[in-house]
């Protein structure tokens, strides 16, 4: 009985992975409780496992005493020198064998039980530990079941972790068996174990993909700056090098695309930008934006953001499909951006200027400085400072204070006007609306009759003649063979006239 302890500790060590103190540790407590409930839960226990002969030795620990006030952890110095130790004094811990062939079957059991939560929580400890150490990091595993929308992959045996709906990447699908990458997000702690969540949406898993694809990257000699995507769909990484000789946009595309490509078909398709990253943040939203072609950019510092302005015949390539393009490269860029296309770009800025030349006494050259510092329109200019309308156009402050009180005046008539031009607006689409359906005149009518009159007679004239065709044609033959007698009535008869 004895030396199978032995043989079962280092069997259960072995199989689960877990060090052999561990185990040890664990049969320990299991003797210790199963000895408190034999004699009593208030015994001070101590339990030794013994290595050499693989067995576990219990004792209970007594203090020795003057006067024993507590039987179960208290000894009498005369019982001590008497059963334990001749040379006991007061205040000394004696270590008493306790039999543990009483031990009953409960108490067998419950060290059992002991056992297997004790080597239960070690291993879910070590695989916590384990796996918060491989956090953000790529796992492979086999999809094993679904729950509600989730997938349930397996890790390795006995660690399984889950794929959440939301970090699933739209139009993916997977069937049991199949195997799966994806990147771990979070580790937490809980009462059933440690629990491993994943993602195949998170940008994070197209850096450690290229991270594992590119030596480059791998050795920091190209750094990936930013990652954005919209899974499934698109992806745009911002890439720089640290060595001169080394291009990285090459780097990650690889011979014949073959790296780029590596990460594409892991992402079942999803296509991705390699844009060349640089501190100038203009032109990184002109490569960010590519394939597109860019005319110009208006800066607005206050606002954080940026009008492109592309040609007319690049302007849905800088949007992209329902405007990925442009959304992700204002992710990337971390600028709010406006795309327009160069003839809408000048509609705009000749209704500005038709705005704000419309104010009194400020003239077409301050018009023009305030256009370039983007005000758009007479409302706009009568809402500013004029303090910083002075120093716009090089005036005092009198003078912008007079263009502010025009600009309202100039926005009160547009407002009017912009009123008046759309109750017309209103009143004529109503007008279109309510007018009834012309009736056709009675010259068009007897036209339209005499025109179905003579397409009747014409189709009675050509069914006619078409009749008599056939029936002449049939009866030829008729008359040949009647050449001896009398000759056919239909042979006879004289064509009909036909009237027109």
């Amino acid at each position: 009985m004895i030396k199978e302890l032995g043989r079962v500790i280092e069997q259960v060590s072995k199989e689960k992975g877990l060090d052999k103190a561990l185990v040890v540790e664990a049969v320990e407590e299991a003797m210790k409780s199963a000895a408190r409930k034999t004699y009593g839960q208030e015994l001070n226990v101590e339990a030794t496992y013994d290595d050499e002969t693989g067995g576990v030795d219990v004792h209970k620990i007594q203090t020795v005493v003057a006067e024993v006030l507590d039987p179960d952890n208290d000894i009498s110095l005369d019982e001590a020198r008497a059963e334990v130790d001749p040379e006991a004094q007061i205040g000394d811990e004696l270590l008493i064998e306790l039999d543990t062939t009483p031990f009953g079957r409960i108490a067998a059991q419950a060290a059992k039980q002991n056992i297997v939560q004790k080597v239960r929580d070690y291993e879910r400890s070590m695989i916590y530990a384990e796996f918060k150490e491989l956090n953000n990091s790529i796992q492979s595993g086999i999809v094993m079941r679904f729950e509600r929308r989730n997938i349930i992959v397996q890790l390795r045996p006995n660690v399984d972790a889950i794929l959440p709906e939301k970090e699933q990447i739209p139009r993916e699908r997977y069937r049991q068996g199949d195997r799966i990458r994806a990147l771990i997000t979070d580790v937490n702690e809980s009462v059933r174990g440690p629990q491993i969540v994943l993602s195949r949406t998170s940008p994070e898993l197209v850096r450690k993909l290229f991270d594992q694809e590119v030596p480059e990257v791998y050795e920091q000699i190209v750094e990936i700056k930013d990652v954005v995507r919209e899974p499934g769909g698109r992806a745009k990484i911002a890439v720089i090098s640290h060595d001169s000789d080394v291009d990285p946009v090459g780097a990650c595309v690889g011979m014949r695309g073959s790296r780029v490509q590596a990460v594409v078909q892991e992402l079942r398709g999803e296509r991705i930008d390699i844009v060349p990253w640089t501190p100038d943040e203009t032109d990184f939203v002109c490569r960010a934006l590519s394939p597109a072609k860019v005319s110009r950019i208006v800066i607005d510092e206050d606002a954080h953001s940026m009008e492109v302005i592309v040609p007319d015949d690049q302007l849905s390539l800088a949007i992209g499909r329902k405007g990925q393009n442009v959304r992700l490269a204002g992710k990337l860029s971390r600028w709010k951006l406006d795309v327009s296309s160069d003839t809408e770009y000048e509609k705009r800025l000749r209704e500005s200027r038709r705005s704000l030349r419309r104010v009194d006494g400020l003239g077409d050259l301050r018009a023009e400085l305030l256009l370039a510092d983007g005000y758009k329109s007479a409302s706009e200019l009568a809402n500013s400072d004029p303090t910083e309308i002075a120093a716009v156009v090089d005036g005092t402050e009198e003078e912008a204070i007079g263009y502010v009180e025009a600009a309202r005046a100039a926005a009160e008539i547009e407002r009017v006007e912009l009123m008046v031009l759309r109750v017309a607006t209103a009143v004529t689409e109503a007008a279109i609306a309510l007018r009834p359906p012309e009736e056709p005149a009675e010259g068009e009518e007897a036209a339209e009759g005499e025109g179905a009159g003579e397409g009747e007679a014409s189709a009675k004239v050509e069914g006619e003649a078409e009749g008599e065709a056939s029936a002449k044609v049939e009866g030829e033959p008729a008359a040949d063979e009647a050449a001896d007698g009398e000759k056919p009535a239909a042979a006879t008869a004289p064509p009909a006239e036909v009237e027109g």
